[in-house]
């Protein structure tokens, strides 16, 4: 079989509380990332602020825009066409008045808008308090045919949910990308701290490992009030192989090639797909399997 090779970028950034200056730095690492020849970057979640969900803030709706008419999807819309690249932009979506999502779109490497993927699971725990923000999204999941694959997008909380990567995969997805913000509360040991990033890791590899797809992982890094962000940023191959893992505390951007026909050869030889047994699965349409 013919190798189909793309080139995945990410950068692991800290954010400002300047949502311009972000914009601008997180900019110029697209254009670092494309130089070394990525031609798909993925930016984490929320890039262009602080990770606001850490408190309930009325005054934090000020950072939501709309998608795709906002100027933030419109700048990277132009930048992409510029440099010829597919990019993977997470943003706090005003899809009308009072109503906003955790959004990510996708643009082509023409610059043009292929659509967005409105983040399904929404969680509300201390210091991740999204549900005051982000009305679950209602787009269901979603596939993108990008010049270069076929990718999936899912958000930070989303990667925790099998059923989430495992219906993105049927849809076609050759990638699964996951922009993310997620941390360690400061007063947390280390033991804690090693077992909550061990789990994250993990269960995104499992994802690539059951349906027979890469999963790139990009998260942020740096403190922001009691939360640092743990960064360890990772792509995994299709068979959940780590291939790279960016280190907990410091900015970083990487490019891998992936060859996509990776995806036969393990599906070939571990036939998860084909030996699913879908007529035995409407319990998993419950909420709890009560006695």
């Amino acid at each position: 079989m013919t190798p189909k090779k793309v080139k995945v970028g990410l950068a692991q950034m800290a954010c400002s509380a300047d949502k311009e200056k972000n914009i601008e730095r997180y900019s110029e690492k697209v254009r670092q990332l494309a130089a070394e020849g990525a031609q798909i970057i993925c930016l984490q979640e929320l890039f262009a602020s602080l990770y606001f969900c850490d408190v309930e803030d009325y005054h934090n709706f000020r950072y939501a825009e709309p998608i795709p008419d906002g100027p933030t999807t419109q700048h990277f819309m132009a930048l992409a066409k510029e440099l010829g690249v597919v990019i993977v932009c997470s943003m706090f979506e005003k899809r009308a008045e009072g109503l906003y999502h955790n959004t990510t779109a996708v643009i082509d490497a023409d610059g043009s808008y292929l659509g967005k993927y409105r983040k399904m699971h929404i969680p509300d725990d201390p210091g991740y308090y999204e549900k005051f923000y982000f009305t679950p999204g209602d787009l269901g999941y979603k596939v993108f045919q990008t010049r270069f694959a076929r990718i999936g997008v899912l958000i930070c909380w989303d990667q925790w949910y099998p059923e989430a990567s495992r219906i993105t995969a049927l849809m076609g997805a050759e990638i699964l990308f996951y922009p993310t913000a997620i941390g360690w509360a400061v007063y947390q040991d280390q033991a804690t701290n090693d077992e909550q990033y061990q789990a994250w890791q993990t269960i995104q590899r499992s994802h690539a490992v059951a349906n027979g797809v890469p999963v790139v992982s990009v998260n942020r890094t740096g403190r922001e009030g009691d939360m640092q962000f743990w960064g360890g940023s990772f792509i995994a191959n299709a068979f959940g192989r780590l291939l790279w893992q960016a280190p907990h505390l410091d900015e970083c951007i990487h490019v891998e090639e992936l060859d996509l026909t990776d995806s036969d050869k393990y599906r070939r030889h571990w036939p998860y797909l084909r030996d699913r047994r879908i007529d035995s699965y409407a319990p998993i349409l419950k909420r709890y399997i009560d006695d």
